[in-house]
């Protein structure tokens, strides 16, 4: 059974509270870091390509123009758990530029914050470059707080359909186009996985780490 992106956005939203409210998640040290590392693949042809891209550069996979904001890592005493803020706009065959995911990626937890894309992927794989650590403040003393009294609902007409039946009946036609639209960034760099048929040592095979914007 496939699931509907409403019903994904729920799953992924209801896990990311749970990583946030883990124990001791939000109170371990975290690195910052100068370069962000992605994996991205074409879903057509099923080939991947691992690149890394500098904190405030954008650079292009396939449709994708990819701008990190942030990258950070654990320390080696803490378990992995690299993060980075992203920002992703889709160029279109009609060269619209249209802002699809903005966010935070977790690179054990690819799942979390996947693109919704028909023919490319993206996704975080680490972190690196950096030595500042940044130490996380001390947990906030919790404060009891006086339970409010419970609201009275108001009676419903049993005879009166509930509000916004009639709204949820309606057909809808045609699906509102994704992301919002954004002014254009040229990217400094641009990654494609294709294949390169030369080398030797018995045969040519997949070039999956070429950087195409020279």
């Amino acid at each position: 059974m496939r699931l509907t992106s409403p019903f994904r956005a729920a799953i992924r939203a209801a896990l990311l509270a749970a990583i946030v409210a883990a124990p001791g998640a939000a109170l371990a040290d975290k690195i910052k870091n100068p370069i962000a590392v992605f994996s991205g693949l074409d879903k057509i042809t099923g080939r991947t390509i691992s690149f890394e891209v500098t904190i405030d550069e954008t650079v292009q996979f396939g449709a994708l123009q990819l701008t990190p904001r942030v990258c950070y890592s654990r320390p080696p005493t803490e378990p992995a758990n690299s993060t980075a803020f992203l920002e992703v706009d889709e160029v279109t065959f009609s060269n619209e530029y249209r802002r699809i995911f903005t966010g935070w990626m977790f690179a054990a937890s690819p799942g979390l914050s996947s693109i919704e894309h028909a023919i490319y992927d993206v996704w975080l794989t680490d972190c690196k470059g950096g030595t500042e650590i940044i130490p996380e403040p001390k947990e906030p003393e919790v404060v009891a707080v006086a339970p409010r009294p419970t609201a009275t609902l108001p009676q419903r007409n049993p005879n009166q359909p509930p509000a916004g039946l009639a709204a949820a009946q309606r057909r809808i036609d045609v699906a509102p186009q994704q992301g919002v639209q954004v002014q254009p960034v040229a990217p400094s760099r641009r990654f494609f996985p294709v294949f390169n048929f030369g080398g030797g040592g018995g045969g040519g095979g997949p070039d999956l780490t070429r950087d195409y914007s020279r």
